[in-house]
């Protein structure tokens, strides 16, 4: 697996591995993500403030300025770091904001 996606209740945010310490341990650094100008998110009011069409699309790309850390493997087989922040590992970067909260 080529990234780490955090997942932040419903956000999730893009980090890419750097290394792979062991099995258990691996390196990521937080990508940049910005919103695709081209396309048009609508939003229809409901919940706290309104529910997006999920059309979000991303542009992602790697920031070298960004520190690197390690997150964990747990006895369950999540991937967490020292905070206790939630990963999924992925062949892709995923960003999605929730624009509900």
């Amino acid at each position: 697996m080529k990234y780490a996606n955090h997942h932040g209740y419903t956000d999730v945010n893009p980090y890419e591995v750097i290394k792979i310490v062991s099995a258990k341990c691996i390196e990521i650094r937080a990508m940049i993500a910005e919103k695709d100008p081209s396309v048009v998110t609508q939003f229809v009011v409901g919940g706290f403030s309104a529910f997006s069409d999920n059309a979000q699309k991303w542009i992602i790309e790697s920031d070298e300025d960004c520190p690197v850390f390690r997150i964990r493997k747990n006895v369950r087989g999540d991937w967490k770091d020292k905070h206790g922040h939630r990963y999924v590992l992925a062949d892709h970067p995923i960003k999605h904001y929730d624009y509900n909260f």
